[in-house]
This record gives C-alpha cells, structure tokens and sequence, in this order.
C-alpha cells in the first residue's frame, strides 16, 4: 500500500492511497483535475472517495470523481445531508474492509460537529484532515473546546509511529506558535530546522507521526482544557 500527497487549490493536501493491484481511495479531494491527472497518467482505478468533514476545500472534486470514475464516496452518517454525492454512511468506531482497504472509524467533533479520521491500522496511516494538523489542530467553528480537546487526546492513544496525513501544508506558521510559547522545546528546535530543509527543496512536511507530534506539537503537549483553550484562542489570533 502506497501513498502519493496531491496538492490542491492553495496549500490543501489530498491523499491516493494505492493497493497491489493499482486501486485506489483518494482522502479529501479538494478538486478534481490533479487528482484525475495523476490517476490517468499512473493507469489507477480508483474505486472510493473517503471525506473528513463536509467543508468545501475538502469535498470538492466529490461530483466529478465520482462521475469519472464510478466511485462510492463515504463520510460520517450525521454528515449526510452536507457531504456532495454520499453513497456509504460510516459510524464512529466502524471497522470498514473491502477489497484491500481496511480502516476504522473515529468520529472527533471539534473543527465540525461531524468530522471523522480514517486509521489503516495494518499500515499504521492516520488521516486526520483539519482536527490534528503537523504541530497543530484546526479552528474550532463548530463544536466546543471541550470536544477538540477530547479529540485531541484520542490521537495519543495511537502507536507512537503512525503516520499522520492531514489536510493542510500549515507546518511552518504552526511551528512559529510553538516555539513562541514553548520556548526551551529542543525537539521542537530540531524539527524546524528539518521542517525549513524540506519546504527549501519544495517537498511537503507531510507525513509527521504522532511521536513528533507528542513532543513538539504544543497543543497534544497541553495537559489540560483551561490550557488548552488559552493557547486555542491565541493561535486563532496569531
């Protein structure tokens, strides 16, 4: 199983997850034209679209893709009304399998009330679209802090070398937050050394894993909601 990052619209990051047997599911498809680009000229079929939560820069390409390719598009049951061309409901904790591709379900409210996250976990592939960014989390537009801050946590209970795949290039802008209040972070330090070197060769810093994460993303690092919270605001204001 393979993975190949498409960049979308301005700094969004769609995701061709691809079997043995050159079938694939693309997570968030943004728009349709990279993603029909790279499938065509790799011969690719794919076979499903797997959506994180109904917000436009994520669901784009749903009709077309669909259309082209005959895909079955999947997205969170209470997201039903609000995700273009559904065809399969998913439910929180759901193991979904066929053919090659076998993921559970999470449902982690906070960015939307119905955002989920995709874990593959034989391969040890987290799609987490825009709750748990590199050395970041989304904007909480509608649900509770409380609820980000559960999501939050579940993350910590996955094997510390799963890969995460979100949905946005916000890695450096996120680490300028980090490293403002948390200052003596020498991981911290490293990982933007290494984070600069990647984006000077014009490569995403996509995937991070979730032991990076726990070490220098200072949201998964806040111990508590009132800590949380106060840094939440602040980054929305940053």
């Amino acid at each position: 199983m393979q993975i190949k990052i498409i960049k979308c619209l301005q700094d969004n990051y769609s995701y061709i997850i691809i079997d043995n047997n050159n079938n694939a599911c693309v997570v968030d498809p943004s728009e349709s034209d990279p993603v029909i680009k790279y499938l065509e000229e790799n011969k690719i079929n794919l076979k499903f679209i797997l959506n994180t939560h109904h917000h436009y820069d994520h669901v784009g390409g749903n009709k077309e893709l669909k259309k082209k390719y005959n895909a079955k598009v999947l997205g969170y049951i209470n997201d039903k009304e609000r995700i273009p061309e559904i065809d399969i409901f998913l439910k929180n904790k759901e193991i979904w399998n066929t053919d090659s591709f076998k993921f559970q379900i999470f449902h982690i409210p906070g960015h939307t009330s119905g955002h989920i996250c995709y874990y593959f976990k034989n391969e040890k592939f987290l799609f987490t679209g825009d709750t748990l960014f590199s050395l970041g989390c989304g904007r909480i537009f509608e649900g509770t802090y409380e609820q980000m801050f559960s999501s939050l946590q579940l993350f910590k209970s996955f094997p510390k070398d799963t890969k995460i795949f979100c949905g946005h290039e916000y890695t450096l802008k996120n680490s300028e937050f980090c490293k403002k209040y948390d200052p003596k972070n020498k991981k911290l330090d490293n990982r933007i050394l290494e984070i600069k070197n990647v984006l000077s060769k014009g490569l995403p810093t996509i995937p991070t894993t979730i032991e990076d994460e726990l070490d220098c993303n200072i949201f998964l690092r806040s111990g508590d909601l009132e800590t949380f919270s106060k840094l939440r605001d602040l980054k929305d204001n940053f």
